[in-house]
């Protein structure tokens, strides 16, 4: 794997994958708040207080994103150049891409965007986690916090955060639904399908010299 942050290694198809990927992030984010059936939960949070301050989603996004960096200090995680573009690229698209799409559709297209929008959402997490140069902000605060505490789940941090920032936005107005549960259930095995073949490897491993000396068995002459 190539280090995270560390940009020597093929840089620009790992900045080019990851900058695609948050535009699609955005893009699909926009996708499932124009099909109004449900939102993730931190977008259900995200919309409940757009609908309460009057601010944008996207807005809202990118300063809800930019509070929980900070939160990474007492944690001492270090955030890479995807972790920043993520805060930002996301909010702005999100709000441009929303902007460009209709709302009120017909329950159909609706639909369609909602599941368009899980896919996209799927396939824009493999790309920009896939170029490994920071996660987002969301993904390091639970991730630090497990570091700092080894004896909890990841999976019991993520639900704890996740349903208080669910039943917060839902208090505050924001969408929750279908397509909230359609996501909960989806987004784990679609993550699972796309980041594989969106992983940038890593440089090859130097060879010890006395490896590269030796002489060649005889599995190795076959």
């Amino acid at each position: 794997m190539a280090p995270i942050g560390n940009l020597r290694h093929r840089p620009a198809r790992r900045l080019t994958q990851l900058y695609a990927g948050l535009v699609l992030y955005g893009v699909s984010m926009a996708m499932m708040i124009r099909s109004d059936l449900g939102l993730d939960p931190w977008d259900v949070f995200h919309q409940g207080l757009s609908l309460r301050t009057g601010l944008t989603f996207g807005t809202v996004t990118i300063l809800v994103g930019a509070l929980v960096l900070l939160l990474w200090i007492p944690l001492r995680q270090r955030p890479g150049i995807g972790t920043v573009s993520n805060v930002v690229v996301i909010g702005l698209v999100v709000d441009a891409t929303a902007a460009l799409l209709p709302a009120g559709l017909p329950l159909p297209a609706r639909i369609a965007l909602l599941l368009g929008g899980i896919v996209a959402n799927g396939a824009a997490t493999g790309l920009y986690l896939g170029a490994r140069l920071g996660p987002g902000p969301r993904d390091g605060l639970m991730t630090g916090f497990v570091a700092r505490r080894p004896g909890r789940s990841i999976r019991l941090v993520r639900t704890i955060i996740e349903v208080t920032v669910l039943i917060l936005g839902w208090l505050l107005g924001g969408t929750v639904g279908l397509g909230t549960v359609a996501y909960a259930v989806s987004i784990g095995p679609l993550t699972q399908l796309f980041l594989p073949p969106f992983t940038v490897a890593g440089p090859p491993e130097p060879v010890p010299p006395a490896a590269a000396s030796a002489d060649p068995s005889p599995a190795e002459l076959r």
